[in-house]
């Protein structure tokens, strides 16, 4: 079955267990909505105690977590308990409906993202939860609503340290966005559909062979200008490493989440870890052939799996590796290098698909 065509996850529980009518397939789609969750939530729960701290000390030549359970497995329950356990402080004249909501809106933008995130099949199951004719412009549309989290934190918390970073956010996020969104139309422009399926299912065919082997038509091969771009504006758009600006903690002490603690705190860090594996999702749709890999459709699932804790992988290395750049510096390159660079690959990329086509 091809990727257009493909029955979606909640089709599939609606056929397998003969749930009738409209109220079967809003059930239907609680249920696989749930399991989507939560299976994003189990990879920020590995990632943000253990694995983060493993991949920096090997980074960095250190231990790392190694006492609480094999391979310090254990403390990603421990972790989860210290920080649940802390006193929930609210600092005076704060404005307390804004900074209830922040740190609930921002892992909650990052899981509507992948409603329409097509992930692969595993066995005869589609994980994918809805394909809409304009999926591409709504997963930008829902990552984008993490700005405004972070601008409610900053104002809401009567902090100057806070509402700087509220305010590097905004700052960031013009310079960065824009550069994003065109650099993915570059992606659109050769699929020639909006559609998530779409785009996946453009990758499928194989654009040279050497040697006998086949190299897929993935776009990060196809245009390896317009992959460089989109991974950097999408760094800066998910805040981490180098361009970690909006919280900076040798700066502005935390910036926007400065005032936040026990179960506050750990929703914005819930959020920044589902942001990362939202940002791997949208890169392996646009430019790595999505659930595609050796093997059977089956297995996609897994593939796609592995490209998303791929890009994990990176941007801990980045996080290793590249100093912060300072808020100018961010700004100049997201409104004079990657501004400037993003059209000038979107007009190249119309011209190419023009003559070719």
């Amino acid at each position: 079955m091809g990727a257009a065509s493909a029955q979606l996850f909640p089709e599939f529980i609606v056929d397998t267990f003969g749930l009738p009518g409209v109220l079967g397939e809003i059930v239907a789609a609680l249920i696989a909505a749930a399991v989507v969750g939560n299976i994003i939530l189990a990879f920020t729960g590995v990632a943000g105690p253990w694995a983060k701290r493993k991949i920096t000390a090997a980074f960095t030549d250190r231990i790392a977590v190694n006492r609480v359970g094999p391979f310090g497995l254990l403390i990603i329950p421990a972790a989860a308990v210290q920080l649940l356990a802390k006193e929930l402080i609210v600092p005076d004249a704060v404005d307390r409906p804004s900074w209830d909501i922040a740190p609930i809106l921002l892992p909650a933008s990052a899981l509507l993202g992948f409603a329409v995130i097509p992930m692969g099949r595993l066995g005869p199951i589609n994980i994918h939860l809805a394909d809409p004719e304009v999926g591409f412009a709504l997963v930008f549309a829902f990552a984008s609503i993490a700005s405004i989290s972070l601008v409610m934190a900053g104002y809401a918390s009567n902090n100057k340290y806070s509402l700087l970073g509220g305010l590097r956010a905004v700052a960031q996020n013009l310079a960065y966005e824009i550069p994003l969104i065109v650099t993915a139309m570059s992606v659109v422009i050769f699929a020639g559909t909006l559609q998530m399926s779409g785009i996946v299912g453009a990758q499928t065919e194989t654009l040279v062979t050497v040697a006998g082997f086949d190299i897929p038509a993935w776009y990060a091969f196809v245009n390896p200008f317009a992959f460089v771009l989109f991974l950097t504006a999408n760094m800066a758009e998910i805040g981490r490493n180098p361009f970690d600006i909006p919280e900076a903690p040798t700066e502005i002490v935390a910036g926007y989440q400065t005032e936040y603690s026990s179960a506050y705190f750990v929703l914005f860090y819930l959020g920044e870890f589902v942001h990362v594996f939202l940002g791997g999702a949208i890169l392996a749709v646009t430019f790595l052939g999505g659930a595609s890999g050796p093997g059977p459709e089956s297995i996609g699932f897994i593939w796609f799996v592995v490209k998303m804790w791929g890009f994990f992988l990176f941007t801990q290395w980045a996080r290793s590796a590249l100093p912060r750049v300072r808020i100018d510096q961010l700004i100049e390159i997201g409104w004079k290098g990657m501004l400037v660079l993003s059209f000038a690959n979107l007009v190249l990329t119309a011209v190419i698909v023009g003559v070719i086509a």
